[in-house]
Protein backbone atom coordinates (compact mmCIF):
# COMPACT_ATOMS: atom_id res chain seq x y z
CA UNK A 1 0.00 0.00 0.00
CA UNK A 2 1.19 3.22 -1.01
CA UNK A 3 -0.01 6.48 0.45
CA UNK A 4 -0.88 10.31 -1.07
CA UNK A 5 -2.14 13.41 0.76
CA UNK A 6 -4.07 16.85 -1.09
CA UNK A 7 -1.93 19.66 -0.61
CA UNK A 8 -5.04 22.32 0.39
CA UNK A 9 -4.56 24.51 -3.12
CA UNK A 10 -8.11 24.68 -2.77
CA UNK A 11 -7.55 26.70 0.23
CA UNK A 12 -7.35 30.22 -1.43
CA UNK A 13 -9.60 31.90 1.14
CA UNK A 14 -6.39 31.59 3.18
CA UNK A 15 -4.04 33.81 1.28
CA UNK A 16 -0.57 33.09 1.74
CA UNK A 17 -1.23 31.19 4.65
CA UNK A 18 -1.92 28.16 2.43
CA UNK A 19 -1.78 29.70 -0.95
CA UNK A 20 1.41 31.05 -1.52
CA UNK A 21 4.77 29.27 -3.44
CA UNK A 22 6.25 29.16 0.09
CA UNK A 23 3.41 27.42 1.44
CA UNK A 24 3.13 24.89 -0.90
CA UNK A 25 6.90 24.21 -0.75
CA UNK A 26 6.50 23.91 3.11
CA UNK A 27 3.70 21.08 3.13
CA UNK A 28 5.07 19.63 0.28
CA UNK A 29 7.91 18.93 2.32
CA UNK A 30 6.23 18.38 5.28
CA UNK A 31 4.13 15.47 3.51
CA UNK A 32 7.58 13.69 2.57
CA UNK A 33 9.28 14.31 5.97
CA UNK A 34 6.26 12.57 7.19
CA UNK A 35 7.05 9.31 4.66
CA UNK A 36 4.15 9.66 2.20
CA UNK A 37 4.67 8.72 -1.10
CA UNK A 38 3.06 11.46 -3.26
CA UNK A 39 1.30 15.24 -3.02
CA UNK A 40 -1.74 15.64 -5.15
CA UNK A 41 -3.97 18.72 -6.03
CA UNK A 42 -7.34 19.45 -7.64
CA UNK A 43 -8.27 21.24 -11.05
CA UNK A 44 -10.55 23.71 -11.13
CA UNK A 45 -9.90 26.67 -13.70
CA UNK A 46 -12.72 28.45 -13.90
CA UNK A 47 -15.84 27.23 -11.65
CA UNK A 48 -19.37 29.01 -11.54
CA UNK A 49 -19.96 31.03 -8.15
CA UNK A 50 -22.68 29.45 -7.32
CA UNK A 51 -21.14 25.46 -7.25
CA UNK A 52 -18.18 27.42 -4.70
CA UNK A 53 -21.23 28.57 -3.10
CA UNK A 54 -22.67 25.10 -2.65
CA UNK A 55 -19.76 23.64 -1.21
CA UNK A 56 -17.39 23.37 -3.94
CA UNK A 57 -13.89 24.89 -4.48
CA UNK A 58 -11.33 27.46 -6.36
CA UNK A 59 -7.78 25.66 -6.80
CA UNK A 60 -4.22 26.95 -8.20
CA UNK A 61 -2.78 25.48 -11.54
CA UNK A 62 -2.50 21.67 -10.89
CA UNK A 63 0.66 22.04 -13.09
CA UNK A 64 2.31 25.23 -11.50
CA UNK A 65 1.41 24.00 -7.96
CA UNK A 66 2.85 20.67 -8.25
CA UNK A 67 6.12 22.57 -9.63
CA UNK A 68 6.51 24.89 -6.74
CA UNK A 69 5.90 20.89 -4.56
CA UNK A 70 8.95 19.49 -6.94
CA UNK A 71 11.78 21.94 -6.49
CA UNK A 72 10.99 21.54 -2.47
CA UNK A 73 10.87 17.77 -2.39
CA UNK A 74 13.12 15.17 -3.73
CA UNK A 75 11.24 11.54 -3.60
CA UNK A 76 7.20 12.12 -3.59
CA UNK A 77 5.43 11.65 -6.62
CA UNK A 78 3.35 14.68 -7.88
CA UNK A 79 -0.52 13.27 -8.76
CA UNK A 80 -2.59 15.65 -10.05
CA UNK A 81 -6.36 14.43 -8.48
CA UNK A 82 -7.64 15.36 -11.38
CA UNK A 83 -6.90 16.89 -14.33
CA UNK A 84 -9.98 17.37 -16.75
CA UNK A 85 -9.35 16.68 -19.79
CA UNK A 86 -11.53 17.87 -21.95
CA UNK A 87 -10.64 21.83 -20.81
CA UNK A 88 -7.84 22.29 -22.11
CA UNK A 89 -6.37 21.22 -26.13
CA UNK A 90 -4.73 17.40 -25.24
CA UNK A 91 -1.30 18.74 -26.72
CA UNK A 92 -1.58 22.07 -24.42
CA UNK A 93 -1.88 19.19 -21.87
CA UNK A 94 0.99 17.03 -22.93
CA UNK A 95 3.52 19.95 -23.08
CA UNK A 96 2.61 20.88 -19.81
CA UNK A 97 2.86 17.26 -18.15
CA UNK A 98 6.08 16.07 -19.73
CA UNK A 99 7.94 19.93 -18.48
CA UNK A 100 6.84 18.76 -15.16
CA UNK A 101 8.19 15.45 -15.48
CA UNK A 102 11.45 16.56 -16.83
CA UNK A 103 11.91 19.58 -13.70
CA UNK A 104 11.07 16.86 -11.23
CA UNK A 105 13.19 13.73 -12.80
CA UNK A 106 10.07 11.74 -13.91
CA UNK A 107 8.11 12.11 -10.40
CA UNK A 108 4.48 12.83 -12.02
CA UNK A 109 1.68 10.62 -11.97
CA UNK A 110 -1.50 12.29 -14.45
CA UNK A 111 -4.84 11.51 -12.74
CA UNK A 112 -7.50 12.17 -15.06
CA UNK A 113 -11.46 12.60 -15.57
CA UNK A 114 -13.99 13.42 -18.10
CA UNK A 115 -15.64 15.97 -15.75
CA UNK A 116 -18.85 16.97 -15.09
CA UNK A 117 -19.55 21.05 -14.32
CA UNK A 118 -21.51 21.86 -17.29
CA UNK A 119 -21.02 25.50 -16.51
CA UNK A 120 -17.39 25.28 -16.25
CA UNK A 121 -17.04 23.20 -19.59
CA UNK A 122 -19.46 26.33 -20.77
CA UNK A 123 -17.01 28.88 -19.54
CA UNK A 124 -13.72 26.99 -21.43
CA UNK A 125 -15.53 26.89 -24.47
CA UNK A 126 -15.52 23.02 -24.28
CA UNK A 127 -18.22 20.64 -25.20
CA UNK A 128 -19.89 19.09 -22.36
CA UNK A 129 -21.96 16.62 -24.37
CA UNK A 130 -18.41 14.71 -25.89
CA UNK A 131 -16.75 15.06 -22.96
CA UNK A 132 -15.90 11.42 -23.02
CA UNK A 133 -15.29 10.91 -26.22
CA UNK A 134 -13.05 14.28 -26.03
CA UNK A 135 -11.31 12.38 -22.98
CA UNK A 136 -10.54 8.99 -24.95
CA UNK A 137 -8.76 10.97 -27.68
CA UNK A 138 -7.02 13.24 -24.87
CA UNK A 139 -5.41 10.08 -23.49
CA UNK A 140 -4.21 8.98 -26.74
CA UNK A 141 -2.97 12.09 -28.55
CA UNK A 142 -0.44 12.30 -25.15
CA UNK A 143 0.85 9.39 -25.21
CA UNK A 144 1.08 9.93 -29.20
CA UNK A 145 2.99 13.57 -28.36
CA UNK A 146 5.22 12.16 -25.29
CA UNK A 147 6.66 9.59 -27.88
CA UNK A 148 8.72 12.86 -29.65
CA UNK A 149 7.76 11.83 -32.56
CA UNK A 150 5.31 14.01 -35.39
CA UNK A 151 1.61 13.34 -34.86
CA UNK A 152 -1.04 13.48 -37.43
CA UNK A 153 -4.59 13.56 -36.10
CA UNK A 154 -7.54 14.94 -36.57
CA UNK A 155 -9.56 15.83 -33.61
CA UNK A 156 -12.22 17.70 -32.12
CA UNK A 157 -11.16 21.28 -32.36
CA UNK A 158 -7.85 20.64 -33.93
CA UNK A 159 -5.84 19.65 -36.41
CA UNK A 160 -2.18 17.94 -36.11
CA UNK A 161 -0.40 17.67 -39.32
CA UNK A 162 3.72 16.19 -38.24
CA UNK A 163 2.93 18.20 -35.06
CA UNK A 164 5.80 17.25 -32.59
CA UNK A 165 7.19 18.02 -28.88
CA UNK A 166 10.14 17.83 -27.32
CA UNK A 167 11.70 17.27 -24.85
CA UNK A 168 10.09 13.69 -23.91
CA UNK A 169 9.10 12.79 -20.46
CA UNK A 170 11.55 11.57 -17.92
CA UNK A 171 9.65 8.52 -17.38
CA UNK A 172 10.77 6.15 -20.92
CA UNK A 173 6.58 5.16 -21.25
CA UNK A 174 5.48 8.43 -20.23
CA UNK A 175 4.03 9.73 -16.74
CA UNK A 176 1.38 7.00 -15.82
CA UNK A 177 -2.10 7.96 -16.74
CA UNK A 178 -4.87 6.98 -13.43
CA UNK A 179 -8.59 7.39 -14.80
CA UNK A 180 -10.58 9.08 -12.23
CA UNK A 181 -14.48 8.13 -11.82
CA UNK A 182 -16.89 5.32 -10.77
CA UNK A 183 -19.02 4.71 -13.67
CA UNK A 184 -18.25 1.72 -15.59
CA UNK A 185 -17.01 3.88 -18.50
CA UNK A 186 -14.36 5.32 -16.69
CA UNK A 187 -13.33 1.90 -15.19
CA UNK A 188 -13.00 0.65 -19.08
CA UNK A 189 -11.01 3.71 -19.95
CA UNK A 190 -9.28 2.60 -16.79
CA UNK A 191 -8.37 -0.83 -18.04
CA UNK A 192 -7.75 0.20 -21.99
CA UNK A 193 -6.28 3.49 -21.60
CA UNK A 194 -5.00 3.79 -18.28
CA UNK A 195 -1.89 3.08 -15.90
CA UNK A 196 -4.37 2.83 -12.69
CA UNK A 197 -7.88 3.82 -11.66
CA UNK A 198 -9.03 6.85 -9.44
CA UNK A 199 -12.34 5.68 -7.78
CA UNK A 200 -14.14 8.11 -4.93
CA UNK A 201 -16.65 7.26 -1.93
CA UNK A 202 -19.48 9.15 -3.33
CA UNK A 203 -23.09 8.50 -1.32
CA UNK A 204 -26.38 8.03 -3.95
CA UNK A 205 -27.48 11.72 -3.25
CA UNK A 206 -23.95 13.10 -4.67
CA UNK A 207 -23.46 10.75 -7.31
CA UNK A 208 -26.38 11.94 -9.31
CA UNK A 209 -24.69 15.93 -8.89
CA UNK A 210 -21.26 14.43 -9.93
CA UNK A 211 -22.56 12.63 -12.67
CA UNK A 212 -21.10 9.04 -11.85
CA UNK A 213 -21.63 5.98 -10.00
CA UNK A 214 -22.44 5.67 -6.33
CA UNK A 215 -19.34 4.22 -4.33
CA UNK A 216 -20.92 3.84 -0.31
CA UNK A 217 -18.56 0.53 0.80
CA UNK A 218 -15.99 -1.62 0.62
CA UNK A 219 -17.99 -3.94 -1.38
CA UNK A 220 -18.49 -1.31 -3.96
CA UNK A 221 -14.95 -0.88 -4.49
CA UNK A 222 -14.54 -4.65 -4.80
CA UNK A 223 -17.11 -5.20 -7.32
CA UNK A 224 -15.12 -2.21 -9.40
CA UNK A 225 -12.06 -3.50 -9.03
CA UNK A 226 -13.75 -6.83 -10.68
CA UNK A 227 -15.26 -5.00 -13.36
CA UNK A 228 -11.58 -3.37 -14.08
CA UNK A 229 -10.03 -6.44 -13.96
CA UNK A 230 -12.24 -8.12 -16.42
CA UNK A 231 -12.19 -4.92 -18.75
CA UNK A 232 -8.79 -5.66 -18.68
CA UNK A 233 -8.32 -9.25 -19.23
CA UNK A 234 -11.01 -8.85 -22.15
CA UNK A 235 -8.45 -6.48 -23.81
CA UNK A 236 -5.70 -8.95 -23.39
CA UNK A 237 -4.45 -6.37 -20.85
CA UNK A 238 -1.68 -8.50 -18.51
CA UNK A 239 0.03 -5.63 -16.97
CA UNK A 240 -1.42 -4.50 -13.43
CA UNK A 241 -3.52 -1.39 -12.91
CA UNK A 242 -3.00 0.57 -9.81
CA UNK A 243 -5.95 1.77 -7.69
CA UNK A 244 -6.44 4.90 -5.81
CA UNK A 245 -9.08 5.41 -3.54
CA UNK A 246 -9.92 8.19 -0.65
CA UNK A 247 -10.56 5.95 2.45
CA UNK A 248 -14.15 5.77 3.47
CA UNK A 249 -14.80 8.62 6.30
CA UNK A 250 -11.82 10.96 5.01
CA UNK A 251 -13.14 12.59 2.25
CA UNK A 252 -13.59 15.90 4.31
CA UNK A 253 -10.43 15.31 6.09
CA UNK A 254 -9.05 12.82 8.78
CA UNK A 255 -9.97 13.70 12.75
CA UNK A 256 -7.38 12.37 15.16
CA UNK A 257 -9.31 9.49 16.70
CA UNK A 258 -10.03 8.39 13.42
CA UNK A 259 -6.22 7.34 12.73
CA UNK A 260 -6.24 4.36 15.17
CA UNK A 261 -9.05 3.17 13.10
CA UNK A 262 -7.74 3.55 9.92
CA UNK A 263 -4.37 1.85 10.66
CA UNK A 264 -6.47 -1.59 11.39
CA UNK A 265 -8.61 -1.16 8.35
CA UNK A 266 -5.56 -0.49 5.80
CA UNK A 267 -5.47 -4.39 5.24
CA UNK A 268 -9.08 -4.78 4.08
CA UNK A 269 -8.23 -2.27 1.38
CA UNK A 270 -5.44 -3.58 0.51
CA UNK A 271 -7.12 -7.60 0.30
CA UNK A 272 -9.52 -5.90 -1.58
CA UNK A 273 -6.82 -4.69 -4.66
CA UNK A 274 -6.27 -1.02 -3.41
CA UNK A 275 -2.91 -0.44 -4.31
CA UNK A 276 -2.90 3.43 -2.82
CA UNK A 277 -4.73 5.21 -0.47
CA UNK A 278 -5.11 9.29 -0.86
CA UNK A 279 -5.94 11.70 2.12
CA UNK A 280 -7.28 15.28 2.16
CA UNK A 281 -6.57 16.90 5.83
CA UNK A 282 -8.36 19.90 7.57
CA UNK A 283 -6.23 22.61 6.89
CA UNK A 284 -7.12 25.32 9.64
CA UNK A 285 -3.55 26.95 9.10
CA UNK A 286 -0.67 25.80 7.51
CA UNK A 287 1.09 24.66 10.75
CA UNK A 288 -2.37 22.90 11.75
CA UNK A 289 -2.12 20.84 8.16
CA UNK A 290 1.61 20.05 8.30
CA UNK A 291 0.88 18.51 12.39
CA UNK A 292 -1.81 16.39 10.85
CA UNK A 293 0.01 15.18 8.08
CA UNK A 294 2.57 13.79 10.33
CA UNK A 295 0.52 12.69 12.89
CA UNK A 296 -1.80 10.78 9.81
CA UNK A 297 2.14 9.67 8.83
CA UNK A 298 3.24 7.72 11.74
CA UNK A 299 -0.22 6.68 12.71
CA UNK A 300 -0.10 4.61 9.82
CA UNK A 301 3.98 3.45 10.47
CA UNK A 302 4.88 5.56 7.09
CA UNK A 303 8.24 5.92 8.61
Amino acid sequence: MRFSVQLPTDAVEAGAELVSGEAVAAMARAAEDAGFDAVAVTDHPAPPARWVAAGGHHSLDPFVALAFAAAATRRVKLLTQVVVLPYRNPFVTAKAAATLDVLSGGRLVLGVAAGYLASEFAALGADFEVRNEVTDDAIDVLRAAWRGEPVDRIGRGFVAKGTAQLPRPAQPQGPPIWIGGNARRAIRRAALRGDGWMPFPAPKSLAGHTRTAALESLGDVRAGIALLREEAARAGRTRPLDVCLVPFGFSLGARADDLARLADDIPRYAEAGVTWLAFTLPAPSRAAWCEAVAQLGAAVSLR
